[in-house]
């Protein structure tokens, strides 16, 4: 039996009455494992009575303005003991991640949505036990332990003339650790792990078989968005080539002093957004957009950098890039990138941005056309770097040598801009004074 108020007004009543008749019984509340537990007492056995735990009811949390709903995906199971803040489920929108966090340490009781439905602002996804324990058996039935014959023999009590008003106190916790000897129900704890992405099986090889995998609202939502962009756009694309000998020479003797000041490495990123931004002003159609019969110009610059997760391609939003040096945009980057990986950026982090930079170079791309990051005019395609032979004053030279591509919108802007704009990253890149010079 559980212990609970009613049997507890039983015992005490039980205790009230008979305490000091042989072989009657007699209440206390101890604590065990951690958890409060009734000892209910006769001379020929021992009772245990689990207390009850608070079962609750965890609910999705509150989305955004521009999501309604997303589909759950569970991380924890039925019976897990999890901690405070761990995560029990994703739930997965078009946009972004949301946590399902247990509120206090405790047990699953129970998943109420299956893996993968859909689900809801603030719908009861989990029934939760408070405190509870998993290792404890869950059994209902009551184990008794034989008291020894010495205990058995001994001398009753005297008869007591008058009935206690009051319960007896209850004893106090033991300050030493309780013996370790093994307990045969109990079941080994599960390590609590963090939310990690599944990695994709690999294709198994001499097996002709298909499989169908439901696509992700995040997968979905990138493929719509692509499609319109190109339905939408009038999308063309023009390229140039970097020689990236100075701006490598500049990272390899300053990195050091780089590292030690700003307390983040000197990357190729930060060049090029500051590049970007540089260019962005003197060619300030490219940071314009098209709102129907209409077109906006931003006197600001916010950079859009795609970061590429194991779920999708994400754009979290760098603001006010042409007020940042090198080190607050390797700072800023970085910590977007990591919350990027990590599935805690927020919808606010991905709002807005003017003009977005994809550097496929770290994956080893050669060339590539990058497609508009709508309602945008324009994005920068950055590729790996490469040793090539070049013409330099007249001899041929090997350089390290990386090409750039701009896709825009031809309805915005024109061809003589976007060639321009590329023209001044490569100048930016190739010779930093320029940017110190702004010429």
């Amino acid at each position: 039996r559980r212990y609970t108020p009613a049997l507890s007004q039983e015992y005490h009543k039980r205790l009230h009455t008979s305490i000091f008749h042989p072989c009657t019984s007699y209440i206390s509340i101890v604590k065990i494992f951690g958890t409060s537990v009734v000892l209910f007492a006769n001379y020929e056995h021992i009772f245990l009575y689990n207390e009850v735990d608070d079962v609750i009811t965890i609910q999705s949390p509150t989305f955004p303005e521009s999501i309604s709903e997303g589909d759950i995906r569970w991380v924890k199971e039925v019976g897990d003991t999890v901690e405070e803040n761990d995560i029990i489920g994703e739930i997965e929108t078009d946009k972004t991640t949301m946590s399902v966090l247990a509120p206090e340490s405790g047990v699953i009781e129970e998943l109420l949505i299956p893996d993968g439905e859909k689900v809801i602002q603030s719908q009861d996804l989990v029934k939760f036990r408070v405190g509870g324990d998993a290792s404890v058996s869950q059994s209902t039935d009551v184990k008794p332990v034989t008291i020894s014959p010495e205990a058995k023999e001994a001398p009753p009590p005297a008869q007591a003339t008058e009935i206690p008003s009051t319960p007896p106190p209850v004893p106090a916790i033991p300050g030493s650790p309780m013996s370790t000897t093994s307990i045969p129900h109990v079941k080994p704890q599960k390590p609590v792990l963090p939310s990690t992405p599944q990695p994709i099986e690999p294709m198994p090889s001499g097996v002709r078989t298909d499989r169908r995998v439901k696509m992700s609202r995040m997968r979905l939502r990138i493929a719509e968005r692509l499609k319109a962009a190109q339905n939408t756009c009038a999308m063309l694309t023009t390229f140039n080539e970097v020689d990236m000998s100075n701006i490598i020479e500049m990272r390899n003797s300053y990195k050091e002093s780089f590292l030690k000041k700003h307390g983040v490495k000197l990357s190729f990123m930060s060049p090029f957004i500051k590049a970007a931004a540089f260019a962005l002003r003197d060619q300030p159609i490219i940071n314009a957009v098209i709102d129907g019969k209409e077109i906006i110009y931003r006197d600001y610059v916010d950079i859009s950098i795609a970061v590429a997760t194991s779920k999708g391609l994400v754009v979290p939003v760098l603001r006010n890039v042409e007020t940042m040096n090198y080190g607050d945009i390797e700072k800023n980057v970085g910590a977007l990138a990591e919350k990027a990986r990590q599935n805690s950026i927020t919808i606010e982090d991905m709002e807005g941005g003017t003009f977005t930079i994809s550097n496929g170079g770290v994956f080893g791309s050669l060339f590539g056309t990058p497609i508009i990051n709508p309602p945008q005019s324009a994005i920068l395609g950055m590729h790996g770097v490469f040793d090539r032979p070049i013409a330099v004053k007249g001899q041929v030279a090997i350089r390290p040598m990386m090409y750039i591509a701009l896709t825009y919108d031809h309805r915005l802007v024109d061809g003589r801009e976007a060639v321009l704009f590329l023209r001044k990253i490569k100048s930016a890149i190739e010779d930093p004074r320029v940017l110190t010079l702004d010429i």
